[in-house]
């Protein structure tokens, strides 16, 4: 079996709504940024927030980390790599931002993700077999 491409990679211009008064973007946004790459990837597997729902899932935020290394700003090209790199008993995404043009690392970050069964909101300790079968991944032994 190939392995799936469990990646995006989106392109961000940020506005001069996202920059704060030291004409850099506000910290927030990185976030938000994260979230735009996060949802593409979802979207792409056909698993993104509509299609949770409809699986009986809810999947809250239970940690998120962003490293500032350079400052993004007004204008500047950046490109947002969002990679999914667990997935067993959590969805643990990972990010990096870098300048388009030069390549240049400028922020990382990570995202973890638990299943919640909508019915009961009891947190499941393995992420749900839909998860699975959208990530196009099996369990070991089957």
């Amino acid at each position: 079996m190939t392995k799936p491409e469990l990646a995006i990679e989106i392109d961000i211009t940020p506005a001069f709504h996202d920059v704060d008064a030291m004409k850099v973007v506000w910290h927030g946004n990185y976030v938000r940024y994260m979230e735009v790459a996060r949802c593409a990837l979802l979207q792409r597997l056909g698993y993104d927030y509509p299609q949770m729902d409809e699986s009986g899932y809810l999947w809250p935020v239970v940690d998120m980390r962003v490293k500032y290394v350079r400052p993004l700003r007004y204008g500047q090209r950046i490109r947002v790599r969002c990679e999914i790199v667990e997935w067993e008993n959590r969805l643990r995404t990972e990010y990096t931002f870098s300048d388009a043009q030069t390549g240049e690392r400028l922020t990382r970050g990570t995202i973890v993700q638990v299943a919640v069964d909508a019915t009961t909101n009891e947190m499941l300790f393995v992420c749900p077999p839909v998860l699975w079968e959208r990530l196009g991944v099996t369990v070991e032994g089957h």
